[in-house]
């Protein structure tokens, strides 16, 4: 009897995919780069073009479309994915007083990693300014269409936390702190009642199965022939008139974003369990490779679970705490990328900002991240937050906030590997806090 052949692992997959994705984007810009109108004009119908725009109406853009559908596939399912996931892990929990020691050292790990994270990508973006990079020559921009939300204090993502409303929070992506206050309050209200809410937790069960499946499917399946599609149109249509301008916050954004993710989880974990850091570097690198691939911490949520569960030993009960609250509070991957941001438009702009103003940023970054999306590019648009805290209105700002967003998903791809590798360190440390982590399957 020969051996049953196993298919291609989903790492080999979206490695081959977000490869691939890049050679074909660069061909298409190289085309468009060239001179060559006619055939670029039909590569970008065909492939590339937004639909939905007025001059999208006679084209066909198959990558826009997959990219969509995608996407919105996600989304579809994070609001039932967290709701389902936290509510029957809080059920579980037996003992109310281990349940706070947990959400304690969860939250205070969350909050330790995006302080030292926001300390050390600010002293980065001081030394890049330092060095002169980012004093660039703006070019004219129509910024009358630039991504901006209305200005507010920080401190309203507390209040906002806590909803009016349970159909409108569960209808909607853009409260996914709110769902997690449901969330919690449904897991413990069905803790407290006991065999009384035996329904309620059968239903919550079966609709975090039917969630896992639909994810797996998405993710095995479908997620490499999309992770092409939206590599090829992201390095196709930027084309180099917005690269030039921002090279260098694109790639100080990247290489600070690499040297955090292998420097401060590692040490964390070293410096916390004891552990051995090289183990979990290793077996971590796929789901931050995914991630970089679809920008999105709720996609990358059943790899980072399953990987932490079979591959780093932690709990099953902590993991369905830890990492669906870690997907919607750790954006300290948003928070260092808004400190490279905040200094280099402030910079561009021609305005010194300077390191206490920095620590401004940093305190206005931490609060609005907390109640960050877990979708793509919404860490990018609570810049202008920012900016309007800091007072950085002009219109150079605004130019150079513009390139910032036009150019935001290849330097994004880098800042959400520290979201979700953060959700897996701080599983990792929870568990060995609390004495559940395997380490006999962390070490293998």
């Amino acid at each position: 009897m020969g051996k049953k052949k196993t298919g291609m692992s989903i790492m080999k997959k979206i490695m081959i995919a977000m490869a691939a994705g890049i050679l074909t984007g660069i061909v298409a810009l190289f085309i468009r780069e060239s001179g060559n109108e006619t055939v670029w004009n039909i590569l970008n119908k065909l492939l590339f073009q937004d639909i939905s725009q007025e001059k999208g109406f006679y084209s066909l853009g198959l990558f826009y479309m997959i990219q969509q559908m995608f996407m919105k596939g996600l989304q579809l399912a994070i609001v039932p994915l967290v709701l389902s996931s936290l509510s029957t892990a809080l059920c579980s929990m037996a003992d109310p007083q281990r349940l706070g020691k947990i959400a304690g050292k969860t939250i205070g790990t969350f909050v330790g990693f995006y302080c030292v994270g926001a300390f050390l990508a600010g002293c980065f973006a001081m030394l890049i300014k330092s060095m002169g990079f980012f004093n660039v020559n703006l070019p004219s921009a129509n910024t009358s269409d630039v991504a901006t939300i209305e200005s507010y204090n920080p401190l309203t993502t507390i209040v906002n936390a806590i909803p009016a409303n349970v159909t409108e929070v569960l209808s909607s992506n853009t409260s996914i702190l709110a769902v997690v206050v449901v969330a919690v309050i449904v897991g413990l209200a069905m803790n407290v009642l006991g065999d009384k809410a035996e329904p309620m937790k059968k239903l919550m069960t079966c609709l975090s199965d039917i969630v896992q499946v639909y994810m797996n499917f998405l993710i095995n399946k479908i997620s490499p022939i999309a992770i092409f599609c939206m590599l090829s149109r992201t390095f196709a249509t930027y084309g180099t008139e917005y690269i030039k301008p921002t090279l260098a916050f694109m790639i100080a954004t990247i290489v600070m974003s690499l040297v955090l993710v292998v420097t401060i989880y590692p040490a964390g974990i070293f410096l916390l369990t004891g552990l051995n850091p090289l183990k979990f570097a290793k077996k971590i690198f796929k789901v931050g490779m995914f991630a970089a691939a679809t920008q999105s911490s709720a996609a990358t949520l059943p790899l980072n679970r399953k990987t932490c569960i079979e591959e780093l030993g932690c709990s099953d009960e902590i993991s369905s705490f830890v990492l669906p609250t870690g997907m919607t509070i750790n954006m300290n991957g948003t928070t260092a990328m808004h400190m490279m941001a905040i200094t280099f438009i402030a910079t561009a702009a021609g305005v010194d900002i300077t390191p206490a103003q920095l620590v401004t940023a940093a305190f206005l970054s931490i609060c609005v991240a907390m109640g960050t999306p877990a979708i793509p590019v919404a860490g990018t648009t609570l810049i202008f937050v920012i900016m309007s805290g800091l007072g950085l209105n002009s219109e150079l700002c605004m130019v150079a906030y513009a390139l910032v967003l036009a150019i935001s998903y290849l330097p994004g791809m880098a800042v959400i590997t520290l979201n979700v590798v953060g959700d897996a360190a701080t599983n990792v440390i929870v568990c060995a806090k609390e004495h559940e982590l395997d380490k006999d399957i962390y070490n293998s």
